[in-house]
């Protein structure tokens, strides 16, 4: 019987607007009627996640930052920063070395260079961080570092970013998460990682999860739960790794599927 169900944001459960489906409240009352939790599972920050649900901020169980932060009703179930000195080194050597944008990702807020910090810069990292701080360098930040991340603005960080940032890979993990960012955690954490860690905290199986996703960093997902969605729009690999597929983001897949889920009798009986 299915527990909870866990969703990407950007390509799978948004739209190509970059919104919520219409019909989002009405399926999430639905699933709190099955006993069903919900949980966004996404690259974006913590407080983005917030921002984005903040109806339901008590409710929600929050896969942050990619795995490296996962939190419920406020409190921390599981979180992995970076080691703080190769951090340090990787933003520096990439801004050095590639035509990306950085982010410093903490617990407490994301910090990018107030030379970097342009407006262009201010709005595309409101999608994914809505709690930001332009500083002067990294060094001195007050805060644990659980992820790093670089912008493309061409939409070609395939080309222009990973190509340098993977010699990263093996001390950490480089992630290609989009046409324009690349994200970089600690090694072994990811999104599955963080899934696994919730299981063992609320003590359900996989076959109890339920997943939805689009792109590479919602690969290790994929293979964490038994009822594992690609989207129609999804990268290709992520199509192999899944069992089953849904419709596009852009056709409301996520809500589509949740509701043949809850018909189905997968997700128990109703509750009065």
């Amino acid at each position: 019987m299915i527990k909870i169900i866990f969703s990407d944001m950007d390509g799978t459960l948004l739209d190509e607007q970059g919104n919520l489906p219409e019909e989002f409240p009405q399926v999430i009352e639905e699933m709190k009627s099955y006993g069903v939790l919900f949980a966004p599972a996404s690259g974006r920050q913590y407080y983005s996640l917030l921002d984005s649900f903040s109806d339901y901020k008590d409710d929600f169980l929050f896969v942050a930052e990619n795995g490296t932060l996962v939190k419920q009703g406020g409190k921390e179930l599981f979180s992995s920063p970076m080691p703080r000195k190769l951090a340090l080194k990787v933003i520096k050597d990439g801004l050095a070395n590639t035509p990306g944008y950085g982010v410093v990702c903490g617990k407490k807020s994301a910090y990018a260079l107030h030379e970097q910090y342009t407006e262009e810069f201010q709005a595309e990292m409101h999608k994914y961080f809505t709690h930001a701080l332009a500083v002067d360098g990294f060094d001195d930040l007050d805060d644990d570092i659980i992820k790093v991340s670089f912008f493309d603005p061409t939409a070609n960080a395939d080309k222009t970013l990973y190509p340098y940032l993977k010699k990263f890979n093996g001390r950490l993990q480089v992630v290609l998460a989009s046409a324009y960012w690349v994200d970089i955690i600690g090694f072994g954490i990811n999104k599955g990682i963080a899934i696994q860690q919730v299981q063992k905290k609320l003590k359900i199986t996989p076959k109890e999860c339920a997943a939805f996703g689009d792109y590479m960093n919602d690969a290790e997902m994929m293979s964490s739960v038994y009822y594992s969605y690609a989207m129609a729009n999804a990268h290709p690999k992520v199509k192999e790794l899944a069992r089953f597929e849904a419709k596009s983001n852009a056709e409301h897949g996520v809500m589509v599927q949740i509701r043949e889920l809850l018909k189905s009798g997968l997700c128990g009986e109703k509750k009065s």
